[in-house]
């Protein structure tokens, strides 16, 4: 299982900071993921960390902003968000595959947290 958490309401240009806690085995997971979905729109990727620590993959719209992370001992993994802008405004999910079917599609993740909303108001 996955719980998201550390959503919340902020200005442009602040920072916040997400965090997955797995459990159930989903922490081993060759992957795993941050997604997004905007009100009306469809769900986009956001950012992944491969299982090591060591690969990383972001969208472009968040590269350079964002930074994800994970803590193995807390089995948790991280989204640190910086300098947000309305647009990042969403409902952020994450999600873990067992294995390497893809870094971008949400098709290719088989565990899903609930979602967290982050509101950034300008």
């Amino acid at each position: 299982q996955l719980q998201a958490s550390g959503g919340g309401l902020v200005q442009a240009g602040d920072s916040l900071g997400l965090s997955c806690a797995a459990s159930g085995g989903t922490f081993s997971s060759n992957i795993m993921g941050w997604f997004r979905q905007a009100l009306g729109r469809e769900r986009e990727f956001v950012a992944a960390i491969a299982w090591s620590g060591s690969t990383k993959r972001y969208a472009d719209s968040v590269k350079g902003r964002f930074t994800i992370s994970r803590d193995d001992a807390k089995n948790t993994v991280y989204l640190q968000m910086n300098s947000l802008k309305p647009e990042d405004t969403a409902v952020y999910y994450c999600a873990a595959q067992n294995g390497y079917r893809s870094w971008y599609q949400g098709s290719g993740y088989n565990y899903w947290g609930q979602g967290t909303l982050v509101t950034v108001s300008s």
